[in-house]
């Protein structure tokens, strides 16, 4: 159902379940957040698929009957997207989401949890809740319109309309637009691998949160630093720093 896969300092997370189009059932979720746990030691995270045609269509809908009938149900998959989904988005290292196919309904929250978002040729975005007679969580919503903007974030909503690649790209809603994601979004994850991994952990923090004060001493701290170190002694040697 979800699958890591190690290239040296690279991790990738894959959605794994060909069966219902990548769908995330209950269980999916929870699986989810124990392999984000379980890549914390990465320079770079690709979220992807193992399917070439869908991404995910989003929360496992076969699920919703059960939902429907038991309150405590619904509950338990509130909280286990809500985590799964945060855990993402806690990483302390970028994590880039690779759109090959179609990503709907909770599975565009999940990409929105990504640092960067790498949109194929065959990329579709659709969030059609209200279609189903739903909302969308607030946490999700909240990321959205922070993403493409409030009044962009509620055409997607209230029409759940399907865009593609191309629609995903003016709108914001992804940041590269290129023929295939996959390869893209590993080439972009190399190149980010290849720089000091404090520094780009610090970046990523202030980026997410530039009112954090204990930004200023990790600043500080970095010049006394093993990585600024090799960075100045590369620069001298007119080499490729090793960090």
């Amino acid at each position: 159902m979800i699958d890591v896969h190690w290239d040296g300092p690279i991790a990738t997370i894959a959605l794994a379940r060909a069966s219902a189009r990548n769908a995330v059932p209950i269980a999916g979720w929870e699986a989810l957040a124990e392999q984000v746990a379980a890549v914390a030691g990465a320079r770079v995270v690709i979220l992807r698929s193992d399917m070439p045609a869908i991404f995910s269509a989003g929360a496992d809908i076969g699920e919703f009957p059960q939902l429907q009938a038991d309150p405590a149900a619904r509950t338990r998959f509130r909280l286990a997207m809500r985590a799964a989904i945060d855990a993402v988005a806690a990483l302390p290292m970028p994590v880039l989401a690779a759109i090959d196919g179609g990503c709907f309904g909770a599975a565009v929250a999940l990409v929105l949890a990504a640092d960067l978002r790498v949109a194929g040729d065959a990329a579709q975005f659709a969030v059609p809740p209200a279609r189903l007679g739903l909302g969308y969580p607030r946490e999700d919503v909240a990321r959205l319109a922070e993403q493409v903007g409030r009044g962009r974030a509620g055409e997607l909503l209230f029409t759940g309309a399907v865009i593609d690649a191309d629609a995903a790209a003016r709108l914001g809603l992804v940041e590269r637009r290129v023929p295939l994601a996959v390869p893209a979004a590993v080439a972009l994850a190399a190149q980010i691998a290849e720089n000091a991994p404090d520094a780009v952990r610090h970046l990523k923090r202030a980026l997410h949160d530039p009112t954090d004060a204990g930004l200023d001493a990790a600043f500080e701290s970095a010049f006394g630093g093993a990585e600024l170190a090799e960075g100045l002694a590369a620069f001298q040697a007119r080499r490729r720093p090793v960090f």
